[in-house]
């Protein structure tokens, strides 16, 4: 939902695709719409207007311009997932099942997860690892904090990043016993994209851009099928 993901989510697609030409590539209808309120704040109350209506205006815009397929870049508005697709008669990428099973795939059975305060409140990414059966492993109060700093005051906010917070967070997690840590906020996902951040993450947004691809019909380029940072 903000313009910095969208723009990250896009060049994710792009580089993903094993394109010898540009007209290789797969068409995207990009409906980058940041006056959405923030899912965060009204998923704990903390705001009255419902990011759901604008969400389903511009769901239904893309379908009537021809999309076949919906991708959120934005983890926390996965929230809305089931009145979404009640009202956009279109397929939209459920990135958090995409994930799981991704790591169902890879054999992963504890999993550290670095979201927002609406993405861990709503439960939405631990009831599905628990129906899989996977160990959830989030941080303390003291390092969720950190998480909403990165996110809100640095990456929204184009300040400079405090990554000693970052890595606070996630040694937390493996101390813990996480295997793989799930970025799971499109901010994070952003840093990804700036520094190399070591071994043991997945960026929900990649496997989002992965399935995007794959989905369409589009040829995925080797080195992209091994999500997990090493």
């Amino acid at each position: 939902m903000g313009p910095a993901a969208t723009a990250y989510f896009y060049s994710l697609v792009t580089k993903m695709t094993n394109a010898q030409r540009e007209q290789n590539h797969l068409e995207l209808l990009i409906y980058s719409k940041p006056s959405i309120p923030d899912r965060t704040e009204f998923i704990l109350d903390q705001c009255k207007e419902n990011p759901l209506y604008p969400m389903l205006e511009a769901g239904k815009t893309l379908t009537s311009q021809g999309a076949d397929l919906i991708a959120i870049p934005c983890i926390t508005a996965h929230y809305f997932y089931e009145q979404l697709v009640k009202e956009i008669k279109i397929p939209i990428i459920h990135v958090i099942k995409e994930t799981v099973q991704y790591l169902k795939e890879h054999r992963i059975q504890s999993v550290g997860v670095m979201a927002t305060n609406g993405t861990i409140g709503s439960k939405l990414i631990q009831n599905e690892l628990e129906r899989n059966k996977i160990t959830i492993k989030l941080p303390s109060k003291e390092k969720q904090k950190f998480t909403m700093d990165i996110i809100y005051d640095n990456v929204k906010a184009c300040r400079p990043l405090e990554m000693e917070k970052f890595y606070e967070v996630s040694e937390e997690l493996k101390r813990e016993g996480a295997e793989v840590i799930l970025l799971a906020c499109s901010e994070l996902s952003i840093i990804k994209g700036m520094r190399n951040i070591g071994s043991g993450f997945l960026d929900m947004m990649e496997v989002l851009a992965m399935r995007s691809v794959l989905l369409c019909e589009g040829e995925l380029k080797e080195e992209y099928r091994s999500l997990i940072s090493k």
